[in-house]
């Protein structure tokens, strides 16, 4: 599960980690809106600031102007349907801190710049040796001399607050069962360190241990699209967006890197639809139903699954089920890989339904066909 900016930060905020004052408005005339302050678009996929989604302002009637504008966005695909409005911070240096889990050795990992706020994936691809990347034990989280090693990379003198701020954020990966706990930018003010943006993405597995946490923030959630998360054994989470593609993922990560390919190719999502945690023909069934029944008009379809815990086997039951049951007359794009791969593709294949290996070709046939169909 993703969690927008604001959501982030009052996690922050419990865990004792410094955050600017700010506050939440959906419209122009709110009463919330002040200056001089930041306003930012509340969007769960990134970019924002390049694309216009954050403007500092120094009057309410800028402020004004600036939620005008930003409201009537769509950020990769998806409307801006709320903005954090947050009051300045005298930033004396920038820097990048997170926590994330190293994919190949599949441990914690610490990485910190001294290039905050900038787009991490261009300084590591361009300049990597300004990134320093530190593993964390898995029991004993980061030691001191990891915390001093990050601190002396940084160039960050008191060391003390530093150790302290980079404790709550390992306390808070842990607790929430986070897989990316993300701080760009953290700056140095007149009062000490902020945190002046979050991102946080929690692993969908943790539903059931963290039922409360995700309850509530899939509800703030709803409650900014004007949707109701639909799930079905709390796994299902359905936000309508405006294209004609609809899109049905396995998994949050999924799901957000297969709406940036979609807009990459030329396309509009319809929806963002994704079966966090484990699934089953009957999750997968009633996730095409969602999807069918609140897009009617979509152009084609979009699944992508990637087997871990999940079977694929299982997934395409619940797809030809549901194309048998319902008569789908619309292109289906369905790219699954991983566990009863090949048990899955074979039932894919005598239902006379296209299967893909390739994300990308998945990806852009599911645009191409949307674009027929206009």
């Amino acid at each position: 599960m993703k969690l927008y900016e604001f959501q982030g930060k009052a996690l922050f905020k419990e865990a004792g980690i410094p955050v600017p004052r700010g506050v939440i408005v959906t419209s122009s005339d709110s009463s919330g809106l002040f200056a001089p302050s930041v306003v930012k678009a509340q969007v769960l996929s990134g970019g924002r600031g390049k694309a216009g989604g954050v403007a500092l302002v120094s009057t309410i009637e800028e402020a004004r102007e600036a939620a005008d504008s930003i409201l009537a966005m769509e950020l990769k695909g998806e409307p801006v349907k709320a903005l954090l409005v947050e009051e300045k911070a005298d930033i004396i240096r920038e820097f990048y801190l997170a926590v994330t889990f190293d994919g190949e050795a599949g441990t914690p990992l610490f990485m910190a710049s001294a290039e905050g706020g900038m787009d991490i994936e261009a300084v590591a691809e361009k300049t990597p040796e300004k990134i320093l990347k530190l593993p964390a034990d898995p029991l004993w989280g980061v030691t001191d001399y990891k915390i001093r090693a990050l601190a002396d990379f940084l160039g960050i003198e008191d060391k003390r607050a530093f150790a302290d701020l980079v404790r709550k954020v390992w306390k808070l990966f842990r607790e929430k069962d986070a897989v990316l706990v993300e701080i760009n930018p953290l700056v140095l003010t007149g009062s000490g360190l902020v945190a002046l943006d979050s991102k946080i993405e929690i692993d969908d597995n943790a539903r059931p241990r963290l039922k409360a946490l995700f309850d509530e923030k899939l509800a703030e959630q709803a409650a900014i699209t004007g949707a109701v998360p639909e799930e079905d054994s709390g796994t299902i989470t359905y936000v309508p967006l405006e294209g004609d593609v609809g899109l049905i993922s396995d998994g949050a990560g999924t799901g957000m890197l297969s709406l940036d390919l979609i807009r990459d190719m030329g396309g509009e999502a319809a929806d963002f639809c994704e079966m966090g945690g484990l699934t089953s023909p009957e999750v997968m069934y009633a996730a095409m139903d969602r999807v069918f029944s609140d897009k009617p008009r979509i152009k084609s379809l979009l699944v992508v699954l990637i087997g871990g815990f999940n079977r694929m086997d299982e997934m395409a039951e619940g797809i030809t089920s549901y194309v048998r049951d319902h008569k789908v007359s619309i292109p289906l794009v369905v790219r699954l890989c991983g566990t009863m791969e090949e048990e899955g593709k074979v039932i894919m294949k005598e239902a006379g339904l296209p299967v893909y290996d390739d994300l990308l070709t998945a990806v852009a046939d599911a645009v191409r066909h949307s674009g027929e169909g206009r």
